[in-house]
């Protein structure tokens, strides 16, 4: 836990990274991501908890072990490379033992991260997408047990920045190094982690495998945090809720309580059967809705069409092949993929 001014920033976090695996902290700005990363590295103290780092405690709220000491590497976005040392002389600092060690130690991380002939280049000669290759090097030139990574790769051009996160994942999973990542990118993180914890307002809410995050998230927020979403709000009756889309169960809220119905704009379909003939109430997958194309949007891969719904004035969006561009004002009838719908009780509604 860690307070500011009385404010509570990080509260009751409990996280175990384990070697060879990329644990990736997620979340908004201002979440509290970077004070846990602080907290691990010693660069901060926790007002209550303890960390251990290969079982052994590293720091509770009376003893602490120098951030120095803790066999932690640290990357960060800016790189933080000494200006006025060269490339070689950057991955050694820091680094203890005779001469010749210490210079094979660095020649064989330049080697591995693709700079064996930039020894004695300076920062300011380099790309950014070298430097921090160079920033990698240097992080793990001690043999850390744990790499703390405060969004390295945000400073990068789109189109390095692949590349070189997969490059350094691949390497640090080589050397067994437990990755503790900090992003507020939801793509990065799904591309990079083998374990997500989801962060809000200094809590961690859910934590588990990107699939499982994605494909069932704890409530509406985690839905809306990976991707646009439709919400279409009801009232429960009976244990069922009647939308314009059909009936849909909503276990364990009370009757007489709302429930939002949460759906992903891939998961909206166009009923291209059905349309100019109406709804078929025997259909399996529910009832079609009827909207009205408002505006629609080439987005490359596919298009973005919203559409005002007849049954309520409503906007619901949907993501089709980018072949498709209605025009706006053409009516045509939606159909819900029922199996990816999430129910969750409204905020102050009582589940059963």
């Amino acid at each position: 836990m860690r307070r500011y001014d009385g404010r509570t920033v990080v509260d009751d976090v409990s996280l175990k990274v384990l070697p060879g695996q990329v644990t990736c902290l997620l979340g908004p700005s201002g979440c509290g991501k970077s004070t846990t990363l602080r907290m691990i590295a010693g660069v901060e103290m926790q007002d209550e908890g303890e960390i251990w780092v290969d079982g052994k405690l590293v720091c509770d709220t009376k003893f602490r072990v120098p951030p120095e000491r803790r066999h932690i590497g640290l990357m960060f976005q800016d790189f933080a490379l000494f200006p006025h040392l060269t490339v070689g002389a950057n991955v050694a600092f820091g680094l203890t033992g005779d001469k010749p060690g210490i210079g094979r130690r660095v020649q064989e991380l330049l080697d591995r991260v693709g700079l064996g002939s930039y020894l004695d280049k300076y920062p300011h000669e380099l790309s950014g997408g070298e430097q921090q290759r160079v920033a990698l090097a240097r992080a793990l030139a001690p043999r850390p047990s744990i790499m703390l990574m405060d969004e390295p790769f945000s400073g990068l051009d789109n189109r390095l920045r692949d590349g070189i996160r997969d490059e350094t994942l691949d390497i640090l999973r080589e050397q067994d190094t437990a990755v503790l990542l900090v992003t507020h990118e939801p793509e990065e993180a799904m591309r990079m982690a083998d374990e997500i914890a989801l962060m809000r307002n200094g809590r961690i809410v859910q934590q588990g495998a990107p699939y499982n995050i994605y494909n069932a998230p704890v409530d509406r927020d985690a839905v809306a945090f990976f991707s646009d979403v439709n919400v279409i709000r009801g009232r429960v009756q009976g244990s069922l809720v009647q939308t314009a889309f059909g009936q849909f169960l909503a276990p364990g809220v009370h009757e007489g309580n709302e429930v939002d119905i949460v759906i992903r704009p891939q998961h909206i379909k166009i009923d291209f059967d059905r349309n100019g003939r109406g709804p078929d109430p025997t259909i399996e997958n529910g009832t079609p809705a009827r909207g009205v194309v408002e505006r629609a949007r080439f987005m490359g891969s596919e298009s973005l069409v919203e559409f005002r719904m007849d049954h309520d004035g409503s906007v619901l969006k949907a993501t089709v092949p980018n072949v498709f561009l209605p025009s706006p004002g053409k009516p045509l009838w939606l159909m819900i993929r029922r199996d990816r719908c999430f129910v969750f009780p409204v905020e102050g509604s009582q589940a059963a």
